[in-house]
Order: structure tokens, then sequence, then C-alpha cells
């Protein structure tokens, strides 16, 4: 059987078509079980694939199942963005059935931003801070605020840097990641590491460390994040990822006086086909 499937770039720079993070997106899933859709996720190899079913629920306009090589996620931001630019068929607005909740997503012009999945939580992380500025390959004084583990549609750790210097100058290690930010929940190791424009986000996978060209939920969480720690609303953030893997990405952040959160990014068609089964 025949599976049609298109791959899009999310959190584009203006005037660069392969920047941002790409996205297969299969477009009718019916008929690929958990199994099957995990091995196309490893077969494409990209941060995540998607699978679009028939909503359950009378409100969404579209299940989405989003899986990375090795797992299922509840929710992520490039996925649901790049998603909704490819259901949406000309349509201005849609709402996804993420595992994480309902998901509402809005297009202007060739931008798409979705809400957060739920209001944020969030937790202290355990490990001193300059363990975890050693996890990152940084001086112990390179901690710039207090690390917290923050969940708007799924769980990450956000490090504030001291700088942005202090971001692009990273060099993290994997054993160390592994040791000082483990999610048993999740089953991996995560960082997303920020300071003013400037964010990367690491998780390890077989003894190394990954680098996420954009990454939409852990703009989310740092949406969180800004909440659980006091910040003045409303606020708008715009965020830079990926230039240290070649990807360079763009991330617009807004938390509105009612607490909501919006992430915001561009989507552009790349390139589309069928797969057979």
């Amino acid at each position: 059987m025949s599976y049609a499937f298109r791959i899009v770039n999310v959190f584009t720079v203006p005037g660069q078509r392969l920047s941002g993070n790409p996205l297969c997106v299969f477009e009718d899933a019916r008929g690929l079980d958990d199994a099957q859709m995990q091995a196309l996720a490893l077969q494409m190899n990209l941060s995540e694939t998607t699978f679009v079913v028939p909503a359950t629920s009378s409100a969404a306009t579209a299940r989405v199942r989003i899986f990375t090589p090795t797992m299922e996620m509840p929710f992520a931001g490039h996925p649901t963005l790049g998603t909704a630019h490819v259901i949406a068929a000309g349509a201005d607005r849609v709402t996804l059935e993420l595992p994480a909740g309902l998901v509402p997503v809005v297009r202007d012009g060739g931008a798409w931003t979705l809400r957060a999945a739920k209001a944020p939580t969030s937790r202290r992380h355990d490990a001193p801070p300059a363990e975890l500025a050693r996890a990152l390959g940084l001086p112990a004084d390179a901690i710039g605020g207090e690390p917290r583990w923050v969940d708007t549609g799924v769980e990450q750790l956000v490090v504030p840097l001291r700088s942005p210097a202090d971001v692009l100058a990273a060099k993290p290690d994997a054993a160390l990641i592994d040791q000082h930010a483990f999610l048993p929940a999740r089953g991996e190791a995560m960082i997303y590491a920020v300071a003013g424009d400037q964010v990367r986000f690491f998780f390890t996978a077989h003894g190394s460390v990954i680098e996420d060209p954009a990454t939409g939920s852990a703009c989310a969480n740092l949406g969180g994040y800004l909440l659980e720690t006091g910040a003045s609303l409303p606020l708008e953030r715009t965020l830079n990822q990926g230039a240290a893997v070649g990807r360079p990405s763009r991330l617009q952040l807004r938390v509105a006086v009612d607490r909501s959160i919006y992430v915001t990014g561009t989507v552009v068609d790349l390139a589309r086909g069928e797969l057979d089964l």
C-alpha cells in the first residue's frame, strides 16, 4: 500500500528555504499500526515524523501522532506547526488532537502560531547548578538563573545561562547530561540552554549528544519558565536556534496577559512523495 508524505521546513529564516527544522508528514496514516509508524520515523531519521489520522474529538480537525526515531511524543512544536500547514487545505485555522490535548493553530501569511497544549507546571532541578554548567562544558558561573523542569505539553529542563555568548560556547558532555538531566518518564536526558535571543536544545541518544535545530515545545516551556519565575506580562521574544548545526531557525514566543503561551514560526513546503509498504 502507498502512503503519501510531505517534507516541510519549520521555523525557517526569511529567504532561506533550507533553514529551520525539517519535518515529514504522512497525510493519511490510516492502516498503519504503532510499530509501522515508529519504523517509518526511524526510516525518515528526522527529529520528528507525524502521522495524520481521523480525529476522535468533534472539536478537532485531525488527530496527529508524533514520533521521533526512537519514541512517540505527546506534544512537539515544529511538528504541530508543520502538520497544521499540511492539512489546512487553505484554511487559516485548524485544531490538532494530540496526546497532550487539543492544540489550536492559526495562520497569518506564511507563519503559523500554536497555543501551548496546557498551562505550565514546573519543579526545581536537584543537581547543583555548577554541575549543569560542567555538563554544558561551561564555567561554573555560566548559570544565570534557577534551572527548572517545565511542562507545557512535554517536560524539559530549562537552564538559563549568563549570556548569549555562553549559549553559543556550550560544548555539552553526553555522560554528564545523562547524569544530571535525565528524565525517567521519557527515558532520555535533555537541556534547553537559553540567554537573551540565543537558545540551544541538546539531548542524548546512543551515548552521543544531538542538537535540535529548532524546538517549539522548548520555546513554549521557556514561556512557562518565565511565567513561573514572575516575568512581567505581556511579553514577546524572538529566539535564534540551530546555527551551530547548520540549520538557522527563528522562533517567536509570546505570553499574553491571560498567561496563554504562543509559539510562532514560518513553514516552507519542500518536497512530496509516496512510500510503499
